[in-house]
This record gives structure tokens, C-alpha cells and sequence, in this order.
């Protein structure tokens, strides 16, 4: 699968590659509203990696019904879209109206956002208040469910604990994780916003703990992201117990990327004489 954020609307990626070539395309993060993000500068190279502070920059939930959609209609994958609030409210709503789009095979639920009604307190960092938002999505659609899990967190396990038992169909983690940089001779953050999330290759070793974690303490498929740039990267994730994968910062430096770890994935399960990937999941020796 595309992270979301890192593979806008699908569109964006069409003359690069072929979009029926791998799993599915989940959708730059989607609000009710049109949000125009953070200002710039908002990416910034980091070593292993990159941070970024976009701001989840979106075009909003009507313009992606009017010029969004009909692109999607003509492509054989199935499309997730990412959504977001910043209410319990706003994120019923979404999923109520994402709900009605045939073109949508699913749902991934972005719970690292502040409740704005509830002081700023994260909903992904709360069991409770991702309990809440996650019950109200899965109330509000027949689709299935994912909850994209922040690392942000003291306990990873007990927030994936409160999606499932909210009603989610499956967890993909992680997010990025918090991070910043400074310019030396500015005496500045290098990011307007000061702060952003860090991706890319330096958060694999978090990430793989994380899913290796979360993958032994429930038991719907588990959606491993964070540092995939190849099929060893990629494959390493399902022995831990992952199911599927998502590759993300990886496009931004080779746009066919998805596509290519996607196929080198069938190339080494040929080489190796390995018939089913099922065969892999969850296979750590520990």
C-alpha cells in the first residue's frame, strides 16, 4: 500500500507508475474542510530520513468528492482514504459522508490530532479519547476500519487494545514520530512550525518494535509503516507479524517505489520457493 501524505490522490503518481500494481492507494489525510497547512518551510532533509510539518494540507472532503473521485473510478486498486478531525464530531461526519462513496473501499482513521473541544489533548494519545473516536467511525460506516497508531506514546499496545476494542478492523502503525531540527548559524528551528514528524529509514527500528508488539496483542491484521524502502525492509515487517505494508518517505526519492518493492516481493518469494506470502507473517524466531 502508499502511506498516506506521501502519495497525494493517486493522480499525482499515474505517469510514473502503474497504480494497479500494487495493494491499494490510501489518500493524503482528508478533513471536512479545506485546510491549507502550516507555513513554509515545512520539509526538512534529515539524516536516514526527512521531517516534515505540511500540517495535513488537504483539499477537503467536497472538492475530493468533485475532482478526486472520477480519477479514482477508472483505477482496478482499491482506494483507502485517510481522514481526520479535530471533533468527535467532524470525524463521525466524515466517515457518515465517506460512507456513501462506492469508489471507497476503506477507511484509515488518523487519530493523531487534537481534540479541540477537549482542551488539545491528542486523541491517539489517550486510550479513552481514541476509544471514542474510533466507536463513532465504526458507527457511522459499513466500510472496513483501520486506525493509523501514533508512536507518541508510553504504551503502544494498550492504544491499540482501545481501537479494537472500539470496533477496528485493522491497525497500521506507525505515524511519525516528533522531532525537530535546527540551523546552527540562524540560532532557528529549520521548520516554521518548529516541530514536525520524522520519517524515513532512522524510524524503522521503532517502527518494527512497535509492530511486533501490537501484532502478538490483537487479533486483527496489523499494517506495518515507517522506513520501507525495499523488499528486505518490506518482508522484515511481515516477520514480525505484520500482514501488509505501506511505503511512504520512499516515493518522495524514487516515485515508482511502491511498485518496485511490490514486485521485488514476488521475486524473492519465486527465488526462494516460497508459495504463499502468508508464509512469512508472523514467523519471528524469538
Amino acid at each position: 500500500m502508499t502511506a498516506s501524505g506521501t502519495f497525494g490522490y493517486g493522480s499525482e503518481f499515474a505517469d510514473y507508475m502503474d497504480l494497479e500494481s500494487i495493494g491499494a492507494i490510501i489518500t493524503k489525510g482528508l478533513s471536512l474542510r479545506p485546510k491549507a497547512g502550516n507555513p513554509t518551510p515545512r520539509i526538512v532533509e534529515t539524516p536516514a530520513g526527512m521531517l516534515n510539518a505540511i500540517g495535513l494540507q488537504n483539499v477537503g472532503i467536497e472538492a475530493f468528492i468533485r475532482e478526486k473521485v472520477p480519477f479514482l473510478r477508472k483505477v482496478n486498486t482499491p482506494v483507502i482514504v485517510n481522514l481526520y478531525g479535530n471533533s468527535l464530531e467532524e470525524y463521525g461526519e466524515l466517515a457518515e459522508r465517506l460512507d456513501k462513496i462506492r469508489e471507497v473501499a476503506g477507511l484509515e482513521v488518523n487519530i493523531s490530532c487534537p481534540n479541540v473541544k477537549q482542551g488539545g489533548i491528542v486523541f491517539g494519545t489517550d486510550p479513552k479519547a481514541a476509544y471514542d473516536v474510533v466507536k463513532l467511525v465504526r458507527e457511522s460506516t459499513i466500510k472496513p476500519v483501520i486506525v493509523k497508531l501514533s508512536p507518541n506514546v508510553t504504551d503502544i499496545v494498550e492504544m491499540a487494545h482501545a481501537s479494537v476494542e472500539a470496533g477496528a478492523d485493522a491497525i497500521s502503525l506507525i505515524n511519525t514520530l516528533t522531532g525537530m531540527a535546527i540551523d546552527l548559524q540562524k540560532r532557528r528551528s529549520v521548520l516554521a512550525n518548529v516541530t514536525g514528524g520524522l520519517s524515513g529509514p532512522a524510524i524503522k527500528p521503532v517502527a518494527l518494535r512497535m509492530v511486533w508488539q501490537v501484532a502478538k496483542a490483537v487479533n486483527v491484521p496489523v499494517i506495518g509503516i515507517g522506513g520501507i524502502t525495499s523488499a528486505t525492509d518490506a518482508l522484515e515487517f511481515l516477520v514480525a507479524g505484520a500482514t501488509a505494508v505501506q511505503v511512504g518517505t520512499a516515493s518522495f526519492l524514487d516515485p515508482r517505489a511502491t511498485q518496485t518493492i511490490a514486485c521485488d516481493i514476488e521475486r524473492y518469494l519465486e527465488e526462494n520457493g516460497i508459495p504463499c506470502i502468508r508464509e512469512m507473517i508472523g514467523t519471528l524466531e524469538s
